[in-house]
């Protein structure tokens, strides 16, 4: 597993942070996935229901794009905090470039958890679900 830090630069919003971690498509390594996204997300003080949320979410995504991985390749995923949020996109190679179901109920429980949620396909036929969860404003009286 390789993790890579890129270098902080400031855009219109603000201070943009973007973290990729690439580890073998195999759901043994899933769990090194939550933590680094309950890490991240704790990072931008999502409340706790919201970090589960996208631990679920990026589960669920993962599961989607695993069962139709090439055997040996890697699932990579893209973390990009913003100052509300966090997008997340999830990737890996697959043989036919098929993409995930939109009217399953894993597919509706993804879009619940994680926000807006969408998925396209490379021309190398690599699959990517991308998340992107703002996190709630909360409102002072």
């Amino acid at each position: 597993m390789t993790e890579e830090t890129a270098v902080p630069t400031t855009d219109a919003l603000g201070v943009r942070d973007a973290v990729t971690v690439r580890m073998p498509a195999e759901s043994a390594y899933l769990s090194v996935l939550r933590t680094a996204t309950a890490g991240l997300a704790a990072r931008l003080d999502f409340t706790l229901d919201e970090i589960e949320d996208l631990r679920i979410g990026v589960d669920e995504a993962c599961a989607m794009l695993l069962s139709q991985a090439l055997p040996g390749t890697d699932l990579t995923t893209e973390f990009e905090l913003t100052g509300d949020g966090m997008r997340i996109a999830v990737s890996v190679l697959t043989a036919d470039g098929r993409l995930p179901a939109r009217d399953t109920f894993a597919w509706t429980v993804l879009s619940a958890l994680a926000g807006d949620v969408d998925a396209n396909v490379g021309a190398d036929d690599r699959v990517t679900i991308v998340l992107h969860k703002r996190r709630d404003v909360v409102e002072s009286a």
